[in-house]
């Protein structure tokens, strides 16, 4: 009874800081998540004086973000896709989530390991952590103006189906990386030790039953989902299965079935949406609103957490990991577009060269790279580097990228 009111009252007290951070966003003028960040930093600061605990650890917070916050915020996103777009540039998005992500995180992890060059305190696996959790872009900044610019329906796509496709194939990278980091640390094997050694082939085949059994997992769920909806014929149920499912999916892909929870979650959205088409204006009607506020609320609550958790001494103790770490994430971006853009002419429509720039300093980092940073587990040496790293990289691209993208948009005339 006593667990359960202590999550009661986390969850309460970050919503309640999420209304805040709103608040100030508002009263500043500045980006949503920024507002939230500021009211996670001020609490941090604040909560002391009063002497409260919340009750959140960094050892708790791996179970919150992935099967509470990252279901709902792909869910959301994957809803909001219009399928009859996403048909039409998904051999691009396919091409840079996969091929484009892989380039992007190794580069990272490159970079990032021979820029630290402390090889006993960020092993490799380390570095690899690193890249697939900056491999995950989220410009949902860049999304906003180029719906205030009224561009076409054809960039807006392919921006917001990348991240996403990207988005969830990082994650699938993630948990991989993740599971071999933490086999060394059980097998007593230290912090410089490197990961068991895998052939290619076995790491490639891992990956694909994980990332094919989640689309699966999601089609035939999606497929459950409108027939559920369908049957039910009522607004208010549709809305209940939907949430239920967006829950659901993960929960049974990632914990019974054992493969990607993520992906499921995802092409659940999609199948749903797709097939339910001609129910938006009937049982979906409000479909759009609510899945809307419940992806402010989780984003506004990572970025709370992330405020809560920033110290001072990551920007004193870790200040050039940042710097490397931000050199890296933005120059990663930039050359696995560049080399992945030309090929998307033999899977789909060209993509002009305005275009590529756009999607290389609009690839922000954000919620989903926080989320991943935050479920970290401690007992990983390296956690609270990479941990700063991350923090570093997101706080740039609100900060810089996020401020300036519509300046870009507006001089590309896109």
């Amino acid at each position: 009874m006593n667990d359960v009111v202590v999550i009661v009252g986390q969850g309460l007290y970050l919503a309640v800081a999420a209304i805040i951070g709103l608040g100030i966003s508002r009263i500043l003028r500045i980006d949503n998540t920024l507002g939230c960040l500021l009211a996670g930093v001020l609490a941090a600061f604040l909560l002391p004086v009063i002497d409260y605990d919340t009750g959140l650890r960094a050892t708790s917070l791996r179970e919150l973000v992935f099967f509470v916050i990252l279901p709902v915020l792909i869910f959301e996103s994957a809803w909001q896709l219009e399928p009859r777009i996403l048909k039409r540039w998904i051999g691009p998005i396919l091409l840079f989530s996969t091929l484009g992500l892989v380039i992007c995180a190794f580069l990272i992890a490159a970079i990032t390991y021979y820029g630290i060059g402390h090889p006993a305190g960020f092993p490799w696996i380390a570095a690899l952590l690193t890249g697939a959790i900056l491999a995950a872009t989220d410009p949902v900044s860049v999304v906003n103006k180029l719906r205030q610019e009224k561009t076409g329906e054809d960039l807006l796509s392919l921006v917001e189906g990348e991240s996403l496709f990207n988005d969830a194939a990082a994650v699938v990278l993630y948990s991989l990386v993740l599971g071999l980091a933490t086999y060394s640390i059980v097998q007593g094997a230290g912090v410089g030790a490197e990961a068991p050694s895998l052939s290619v082939s076995s790491v490639t085949l891992y990956f694909c039953m994980i990332f094919f059994g989640g689309v699966a997992v999601g089609l035939i769920l999606g497929l459950l989902t409108t027939l559920v909806i369908l049957f039910l014929r009522t607004p208010s149920a549709a809305l209940m299965t939907l949430v239920i499912v967006a829950f659901g999916s993960f929960y049974l892909a990632e914990s019974i079935l054992h493969v990607s929870g993520i992906i499921s979650v995802m092409t659940c959205a999609i199948v749903a949406r797709a097939c339910l088409r001609k129910q938006r204006k009937t049982y979906l009607v409000d479909a759009e609103t609510t899945w809307e506020w419940l992806g402010l609320l989780f984003t506004s609550i990572i970025f709370v957490i992330m405020g809560l958790v920033i110290t001072f001494e990551m920007f004193t103790h870790q200040w050039l990991a940042m710097l490397i770490a931000t050199a890296a994430a933005l120059g990663a971006r930039a050359l696995s577009v560049v080399l992945v853009a030309p090929l998307t002419r033999f899977v789909g429509p060209p993509i002009p060269k305005s275009w590529r720039l756009l999607m290389s300093w609009g690839g922000l980092r954000g919620v989903i790279a926080v989320a991943l940073v935050l479920s970290l587990p401690v007992e990983l040496p390296y956690w609270w580097t990479i941990q700063s790293m991350v923090f570093g990289v997101v706080l740039f691209s609100l900060l810089v990228q996020g401020t300036t993208s519509g300046r870009l948009i507006r001089k590309l005339d896109i």
